[in-house]
């Protein structure tokens, strides 16, 4: 049988092949766009983005978390569920890519560039392509069908960087945004044919044999669930770039736009890595707490956050001490006037991922509306902070703005997770992991570094903290267990009774 371990180890290795595909497009376009275009792309490509996450979220989610729930005992009524939400999301994204084409120059004017609304306009294309492959990504984590996922997502991987880089080559801006509009479509045309020729036969073999009794499904579900999933994502993809847009409306200049894009895109590596995290986390929580036994997810959102905090705190401490080399790595010393605003911005990051993380957590369990509210709180707070300090210390005022908002809505969503799910940081392992991340700060600086050889020194500083970590005792032999289990083939009842804080065989 196939192990969950086992998936959980490809879905991150897929995730950070994404993510390495991004950043190698990001750091290619940086340089041949140029500051003032490549803010152009990153303005039109997080907007249309932003869009896309909102339509290819809801109802897919709440797709994903009821097939979830019944996949295995009620097989019946997962190409129900998926036919129902096929139509709603049709409805939908028809819907949405005809009002975003229909504001390309509202939304233009509201930005101070009017030449963006042709760019915006050319756009909307992505928005249907897009949201048919999210579509494809959310029925197979329904499915637990992790492998399919990842597969799917490595072959984006590719594709996007042959369309987006090589377009851009020969097009320019435009090209680039063509990238965007070409590798999901092929990505979907992939997962539709896996779906008609291999799972949709499969599970029309389940259905015949299955004994269960339920025999349709209240498409309600998926909207009274879908349009909670919806409003969540709207707050929080606003949350998270407002700063961005704000400091374009403010600034009013394009290349300070394009640096403070390039440091944000950086400054975001650990967050893009630990999303993985969440494609597990909905199924698996939704599984857990079906009965509204919410203590049940406990040792699986325990495990998720001693993963986050040991893994995330010395990534944000080398990422912050090396900014500067990091982003001329990436981009050239056009945009190094961004690595003072990304050694401030990845400690924010850091939060936000715990805040993501658990709001995945919360979706799973049915609790959607708190993640909501915390994102809309998190949204004013973000908006009053960085038109005050943009105002005043440019780029680098914005940066302190997302962090100190990151911080607020991570300690909020903490004390909500406690309360649901009695989940949380201990106060001694907190300590630990904070002790031994300032001590591979101190590292930082007196360790010698270079244009390339901060890598090896990275490197090193990454190692000893571990090892500090272990002679702490805030990193033991369960842990260095846990981490095994991805790499052994092992039973999936005996993953399942692990994370449930059970002893396998049991």
């Amino acid at each position: 049988m196939s192990s969950i371990a086992k998936s959980a180890l490809w879905v991150t290795f897929s995730e950070i092949i994404f993510n390495l595909s991004g950043f190698i497009i990001h750091s290619i376009l940086g340089r041949v766009l140029g500051p003032a275009d490549y803010g152009r792309y990153g303005l039109v490509i997080t907007l249309t983005t932003m869009v896309i996450v909102l339509i290819g979220n809801g109802i897919p989610t709440a797709m994903a978390k009821y097939i979830s729930e019944i996949f295995e005992t009620d097989p019946r009524l997962v190409l129900r569920i998926k036919k129902q939400a096929i139509i709603l999301q049709t409805l939908i994204v028809g819907t949405i890519t005809v009002v975003f084409y229909a504001s390309a120059g509202l939304i233009a004017a509201a930005l101070g560039d009017p030449t963006l609304a042709p760019l915006f306009r050319f756009s909307t294309l992505i928005i249907p392509a897009f949201a048919a492959a999210s579509f494809y990504f959310s029925y197979y984590t329904g499915l637990h069908r992790f492998n399919t996922q990842a597969t799917l997502k490595t072959i984006r991987s590719v594709f996007r960087i042959a369309f987006v880089v090589g377009l851009a080559f020969i097009f320019g801006l435009k090209g680039s945004i063509s990238g965007y509009v070409i590798a999901p479509f092929s990505v979907f045309a992939i997962a539709y044919l896996i779906d008609k020729f291999k799972v949709s036969p499969a599970l029309e073999k389940q259905k015949q044999i299955s004994t269960a009794g339920k025999t349709d499904f209240n498409w309600r579900k998926l909207v009274n669930y879908g349009w909670q999933v919806v409003v969540f994502f709207l707050a929080y993809e606003l949350l998270i770039s407002i700063d961005l847009y704000m400091v374009q409306a403010i600034l009013r200049d394009d290349a300070l736009t394009g640096i403070y894009n390039a440091s944000l895109t950086v400054g975001r590596i650990p967050y893009y890595i630990f999303y993985a995290m969440t494609v597990f986390l909905l199924p698996m929580v939704s599984k857990a707490s079906v009965n509204g036994n919410f203590k049940n997810a406990k040792n699986i959102i325990d495990n998720a956050l001693r993963i986050m905090l040991i893994l995330l705190v010395p990534m944000i401490v080398l990422m912050s001490a090396y900014s500067q080399e990091i982003l001329q790595l990436l981009y050239g010393r056009k945009y190094l006037a961004g690595a003072e605003p990304m050694a401030i911005l990845v400690y924010g990051v850091g939060c936000l991922t715990i805040f993501y993380v658990l709001s995945f957590a919360m979706n799973g369990a049915g609790k959607t509306k708190t993640a909501m509210w915390i994102s809309f709180a998190g949204l004013a707070l973000n908006i009053a902070t960085n038109y005050w300090l943009i105002r005043k210390l440019g780029i680098l005022g914005s940066a302190y703005a997302t962090t100190a908002t990151s911080f607020a809505i991570m300690l909020l969503m903490l004390y909500w997770t406690k309360k649901y799910f009695d989940a949380g940081l201990g106060l001694g392992e907190t300590s630990k992991v904070a002790l031994t991340g300032a001590f591979a700060y101190l590292l930082t600086i007196i360790l010698p570094s270079g244009r390339y050889f901060f890598i090896a020194t990275a490197a090193i500083i990454f190692a000893v903290y571990l090892f500090t970590l272990y002679l702490m005792k805030g990193l033991t032999e369960k842990d260095i267990n846990h981490f095994m289990s991805l790499v052994k083939k092992r039973k999936k009842e005996d993953i399942e009774q692990e994370l449930s804080g059970n002893e396998p065989g049991a």
